[in-house]
């Protein structure tokens, strides 16, 4: 019989995403089959500190999204670069803790989906699941994103980028003599839809500059496109392979963080009803995408569709939310593989990626 894959699950997290980002390892810890993996849980508090959790009751509040937190019973625990058969260690009883054979982060937003820790992690030679430092930087930040996807030929809305001294001086008129009227205002480096508004008029211009900055001190003004939101799950490293494509039909105007996590705010369907024709240029776009923000493992490329079946793409999300509501494990489900099966799938990238040297 061959040795179980020991897989650290590194959740939580400083951003302002922790709570999706617990509730999605609780998923990923559930599905790891235990007859093949060894399962570590990591857990990053609000302040940072990683902590072991050596109990099944890693979680409390587990069933309640609004009420979910770590368990402060947890040791705290260091990771140690340059340590190949012991990263991990316990801060209190200087305790190694073994080997790791991959690391599979689930950490949403800053602090985590941002190239840092996949930077630490890739200095302490641990494989993990996911993109790559370069992938997870651009795929946070909106602003160079754009460009990237720009410079592909891959159709995306008109913008513009304003530094934190310039957006709390320019004038939404202005802003929409090249954008048109209304637009989305957002933070260039945040997740979840988190401090976006969609701003209509002169009077919503400053409230949602000032939001946006509270994120980030950079702020992207998008033109806003109407139509359809559609979405696909991308599969693999060098050859990705995308989902079937679905449509989210949000309750609110926007698709925002209340809509993404609340049951019931949201319709989801699979398969997006769209012609062939339609299905095949969104996959063969969101591919396009995937490969030219250099992203590796899986990710979510969300796309917009216009009146007239032009497909924008407007963002990649390189760590997505694998919550019972999340968009991978729904597409997941439409192509006819269960979750268990994606996490092993998505375990493998990145132990192929790791062993063949692969970019990324």
């Amino acid at each position: 019989m061959s040795r179980k894959i020991r897989v650290g699950v590194l959740f939580g997290g400083r951003s302002v995403e922790h709570e999706v980002s617990l509730q999605s390892a609780k998923n990923i810890v559930d599905a790891l089959d235990r007859k093949k993996y060894d399962v570590v849980l990591i857990g990053i508090d609000k302040s940072g500190r990683w902590t072991l959790s050596r109990s099944a009751n890693f979680l409390l509040n587990e069933s309640n999204p609004k009420l979910i937190k770590l368990n402060k019973a947890a040791e705290n625990v260091a990771l140690i670069p340059g340590n190949p058969t012991e990263p991990l260690m316990t801060v209190k009883s200087a305790d190694p803790l073994g080997r790791l054979d991959v690391i599979f982060p689930i950490l949403h937003g800053s602090f985590g989906e941002d190239g840092t820790v996949q930077g630490l992690l890739k200095l302490a030679n641990i494989p993990f699941v996911g993109a790559s430092v370069l992938g997870s930087a651009v795929g946070m930040d909106k602003d160079v994103m754009k460009r990237l996807l720009r410079d592909a030929g891959i159709p995306i809305a008109k913008f513009a980028v304003y530094g934190r001294s310039e957006a709390t001086s320019v004038r939404y008129g202005d802003v929409t003599k090249k954008l048109g009227s209304p637009v989305f205002v957002k933070p260039a480096n945040s997740g979840s839809s988190v401090g976006i508004r969609k701003v209509k008029g002169e009077k919503e211009w400053k409230p949602a500059i000032d939001e946006a900055l509270q994120f980030d001190d950079k702020v992207i003004v998008e033109e806003a496109i109407q139509g359809r939101e559609i979405e696909v799950a991308v599969l693999g490293n060098e050859d990705p392979k995308a989902s079937v494509p679905g449509e989210i039909i949000p309750r609110h105007e926007l698709y925002d963080y209340e809509c993404k996590y609340t049951p019931g705010m949201a319709q989801e369907v699979f398969p997006a009803q769209i012609t062939e024709a339609e299905r095949d240029a969104v996959q063969h776009s969101a591919r396009l995408a995937f490969r030219a923000l250099k992203l590796s493992g899986y990710a979510r490329i969300d796309f917009r569709m216009d009146e007239s079946g032009q497909f924008y793409c407007l963002e990649a999300n390189t760590l997505p939310g694998m919550t019972e509501l999340s968009l991978i494990p729904q597409a997941a489900a439409a192509d006819g593989i269960a979750f268990p099966d994606l996490c092993e799938q998505i375990v493998a990238l990145a132990l192929h990626r790791h062993s063949t040297g692969e970019p990324g």
